[in-house]
């Protein structure tokens, strides 16, 4: 039953709004030290995926998933990258097509089901034959595309993967597609769609491209873009079907590695549906915590090493597994 049933993270009083928490990291946080050295690799269809990776010659590493319209050069992403190399893990953050600063050429892009691409990754690290354990971090999206892949993989998942941990996950696309047209989240909302056109613009320029920029000007939710674009691009029939394929929870009673999700209860990205309180109390590999604040990939604490408290948490579960973990909650593996 490995259910964190009281979480150790509490912010200070100030910061204990939920929209603090998910915005002041992005507009204030700085995080210095990581190097990266980009490295591209092909994949199967043509395309290219952009690597950055910080080196230190360890024997382990942290493959780094971000999130909706993000890069690696977020201060979540560096932040997490730093936490990893003091804890002596190498890091490699994904950038997912079109999110390293250059359009991808095909007409797919990245999508919270792409597990493919994640597998392309993965073969391609255990192929350098530098590793002898990797590890798997997602946030928000990509939080969402770890926990369906560790779930597809189910007891097939390579020996050498032997980790995995997701923060601020959107367990349940299509009930939080839902939550975001709501009013309280409307600054987020606009500034997605926002990104999400502005990205269309090379798209539609693209000769197999079945629609014009025209259609995508004047929307204003992510079921209207999944229709016309996620969706029908990426082999689904509309929105709710690719919601409905790609949610990663329905594919975590398959999970056999350990594996942990962080999931505020103050997101205000997140669905009821994004706490997945049955599946971690049958499991004994699945952990949930729910702290009561935390926002959106927020966590903020204050302390010398300038490290967020959900950096440590997820660096210390991929490092040591259980032992983060209260003793009521602990299990042997």
């Amino acid at each position: 039953m490995p259910l964190v049933e009281k979480s150790t993270y509490s912010p200070p009083l100030l910061l204990r709004n939920a929209h603090l928490q998910t915005i002041l990291p992005t507009l204030a946080r700085k995080v210095n030290g990581i190097n990266y050295q980009r490295e591209r690799i092909k994949t199967p269809d043509d395309d290219f995926l952009d690597l950055d990776w910080s080196a230190k010659g360890f024997s382990k590493v942290c493959v780094l998933c971000h999130g909706l319209e993000s890069s690696s050069g977020e201060p979540y992403m560096k932040g997490m990258v730093r936490a990893l190399n003091r804890r002596n893990w190498d890091a490699v953050a994904i950038n997912f097509r079109g999110c390293s600063g250059e359009p991808n050429r095909r007409l797919r892009t990245y999508h919270s089901g792409a597990t493919d691409d994640l597998q392309t990754v993965v073969d391609h690290i255990q192929n350098l034959g530098r590793y002898d354990e990797i590890a798997l971090i997602g946030f928000s999206l990509g939080g969402n595309l770890v926990l369906k892949y560790v779930g597809e993989q189910g007891a097939g998942i390579s020996d050498r993967i032997t980790r995995a941990a997701a923060v601020s996950v959107p367990c349940d696309l299509e009930s939080c597609s839902q939550r975001m047209t709501e009013r309280k989240n409307g600054i987020y909302m606009r500034r997605f769609i926002k990104k999400l056109i502005r990205k269309m613009e090379h798209k539609c320029r693209l000769a197999e491209a079945p629609f014009r920029l025209e259609q995508f000007l004047s929307m204003k939710t992510f079921k209207e873009f999944d229709d016309l674009y996620t969706g029908p691009v990426h082999g689904f029939k509309d929105a709710v079907d690719y919601w409905t394929r790609c949610s990663c929870r329905q594919f975590l009673h398959r999970i056999k590695i350990p594996t942990l999700l962080i999931n505020a209860v103050d997101d205000p990205f997140l669905s009821e549906q994004c706490y997945p309180v049955g599946e971690a109390k049958e499991s004994e590999l699945f952990y949930l915590e729910r702290p009561a604040h935390g926002g959106h990939v927020g966590f903020m604490t204050f302390d010398s090493k300038g490290e967020y408290w959900h950096e440590g948490q997820v660096a210390d579960f991929v490092t040591r597994g259980r032992g983060l973990l209260t003793p009521a909650s602990r299990h042997q593996d």
